[in-house]
């Protein structure tokens, strides 16, 4: 199927409550596309139009070269005539039926014949190493196996694109874990367009080929994961994605360098700032060295609390009035009360306006 193409969506509740703002995103053919953002951005009621299950106020949604909806145009498919396949955070399965019989009751309706039902469900059954459970009840399942028979009743129906609304969020913490190999697994061996609602950023980084970020209604940034991760596009992006939270200090252009809080960096050539302006600078964890001896462009700082994880340390320093979080596996092991010197790993500075957007290296 080729790309989904959502055109200036909006979704107004009570004529004045915008869920979602003027949305104009498209999620490539094959991907695994997540929605991310905190509760109340707009994921859900996103995912939602997409399926048909709820309206737009305006805008249009293209589903390959089908026009899905256009208020302008009086025209809004089915649900049923998109070739969508949705899972739920609630399963929803039969229980009175068994694996089998759940997977197989969308075929079933549609008439599919018997021997054609049957080599879809163990095609199916055995990509998602179920094919064991299929006498058994949903009530003798557990979680995990309860979402695999939701993630199956879907595929078994062929859709080209899977709706997954925040699918594991009932799961404990280890059987998550399984599970988002189970569906990157799944994603690589069907081919089909996934796309995905979460607020764990966790999900969002180990399992996507693109994130849209999205904050009040609004997309904010869309880009394969490690490119949000490493190049925010604002500062709110920055902050959401990462952790722990990056660190964000207050800057001043000098002498083609930002000063901020003893620290000195050095800029890229081609950013584009005016001596003497005020900016944000972020940096993660990992992008802070601490070393014992002092040197001119670092900053003075002390450890004031150190915890360990098994291969890396997490330092929290006092840099002046600021407090820092680092991330280091290679450091002698730091106590509170430390002297160190702060060093930023060169290329790493994310640096923010006062309106909090990125500032990027000019193309000229």
């Amino acid at each position: 199927m080729p790309d989904i193409v959502l055109d200036g969506i909006s979704r107004t509740y009570g004529g004045s409550v915008k869920a979602v703002n003027d949305l104009t995103l498209t999620v490539p053919d094959g991907s695994f596309t997540t929605l991310l953002g905190p509760s109340g951005c707009g994921k859900t009621t996103t995912l939602r139009m997409i399926a048909g299950l709820d309206m737009p106020t305006s805008g249009t949604i293209y589903i390959g070269d089908q026009l899905a909806f256009s208020l302008e145009r009086g025209r809004s498919l089915p649900p049923a005539k998109r070739n969508l396949g949705l899972v739920f955070q609630s399963y929803a399965l039969w229980p009175h039926l068994t694996v089998a019989k759940n997977i197989t009751f969308g075929l079933e309706v549609q008439r599919v014949d018997k021997i054609e039902t049957a080599r879809r469900l163990e095609e199916v059954a055995t990509a998602l190493q179920i094919d064991n459970l299929l006498s058994r009840y949903t009530s003798e399942l557990s979680g995990g196996q309860q979402q695999r028979v939701a993630i199956a009743r879907v595929l078994v129906m062929r859709p080209a694109t899977l709706l997954l609304d925040e699918p594991l969020s009932n799961l404990d913490a280890t059987l998550r874990m399984d599970m988002r190999v189970e569906l990157k697994r799944l994603h690589k061996e069907t081919g089909a367009t996934i796309i995905y609602v979460t607020h764990d950023q966790l999900e969002a980084l180990t399992m996507s080929t693109h994130i849209a970020l999205m904050q009040s209604g609004e997309l904010q940034q869309f880009a394969p994961p490690l490119e949000i991760y490493a190049r925010p596009a604002n500062k709110l992006a920055a902050e959401f994605l990462g952790n722990p939270r990056i660190n964000l200090l207050d800057g001043v252009i000098a002498s083609g360098c930002v000063v901020c809080e003893g620290l000195q960096l050095t800029l890229s050539p081609g950013i584009a700032v005016t001596e003497g302006e005020k900016i944000t600078v972020g940096l993660r964890a990992e992008e802070l060295r601490l070393h014992p001896t002092p040197s001119p462009s670092w900053a003075e700082a002390h450890v004031t609390t150190a915890l360990p994880t098994g291969s890396d340390w997490y330092y929290h320093i006092k840099m002046n009035s600021k407090t820092l979080i680092v991330r280091q596996n290679d450091t002698p092991n730091l106590q509170p009360g430390d002297v160190v010197y702060v060093e930023a790993i060169p290329d790493t500075l994310k640096l923010f306006d006062s309106n909090g957007c990125a500032l990027i290296v000019s193309s000229a």
